[in-house]
């Protein structure tokens, strides 16, 4: 799943950003109102985690923009505010979930695979490229039809690139959605798994791009 992470406390937008990785969700981030809506409003974005104390726009002017736009994404607020008043605001901008901070992560998890399964899924049960398909679901992979025999950090990586097709990923968004494990993050780790994944995805699936990073398809 495919989450936006709207939220200008960096310390906790990196916490959270480390936990949903490692709980396989592909997510990206903005920090002020202004760069959230810009994301908010691309196709690929399964649901969005909305701060309500932005600056540059409030995460409230967001929420009416994105939906005056008729987007549709699941939104859930994250704020700091616990009054009924702000609640009842959100809700009736247009939020489809509501969490006040402090919160632990794996009630915010939960929340967010509710909303998925809520809504009809906006996130697809596969991820489909040229002749690969994984299901994400399952965790399977499949080449031309054929099972593949990945590890998990090879599903994660190809999860990774799957949901960015023809978009360069540098390094250090590998090392960052990757973090929990320790010996991933030396970049020459990093090539040796890459070189891993290409034999069993094909060659010319991931192309090396010097000085910049990698790009899938």
């Amino acid at each position: 799943m495919h989450i936006l992470l709207v939220e200008d406390d960096d310390e906790l937008a990196s916490r959270l950003a480390r936990g949903l990785g490692q709980a396989g969700f592909v997510i990206e981030r903005a920090s002020d109102g202004h760069d959230g809506l810009e994301l908010a409003l691309q196709p690929q974005m399964d649901v969005i985690v909305l701060d309500l104390g932005l600056p540059g726009k409030s995460g409230l002017e967001v929420l009416r923009e994105i939906r005056s736009r008729g987007i549709t994404t699941p939104v859930l607020v994250l704020t700091a505010r616990g009054t009924w008043a702000d609640k009842v605001g959100g809700l009736n901008d247009g939020a489809d979930d509501y969490l006040t901070k402090p919160f632990h992560l794996p009630e915010l998890i939960a929340r967010l695979n509710a909303l998925r399964r809520r809504t009809g899924g906006h996130a697809s049960s596969a991820l489909l490229f040229e002749d690969l398909s994984l299901n994400i679901a399952s965790g399977e992979v499949t080449r031309d039809g054929v099972p593949l025999d990945l590890t998990a950090l090879e599903l994660r990586m190809l999860k990774y690139f799957m949901h960015r097709v023809r978009h360069v990923v540098s390094q250090n968004d590998l090392v960052e959605h990757l973090y929990s494990v320790d010996d991933m993050r030396e970049s020459n780790t990093i090539e040796v798994y890459i070189s891993r994944l290409r034999r069993k995805i094909g060659p010319d699936k991931i192309k090396t791009i010097r000085g910049l990073g990698y790009r899938f398809g």
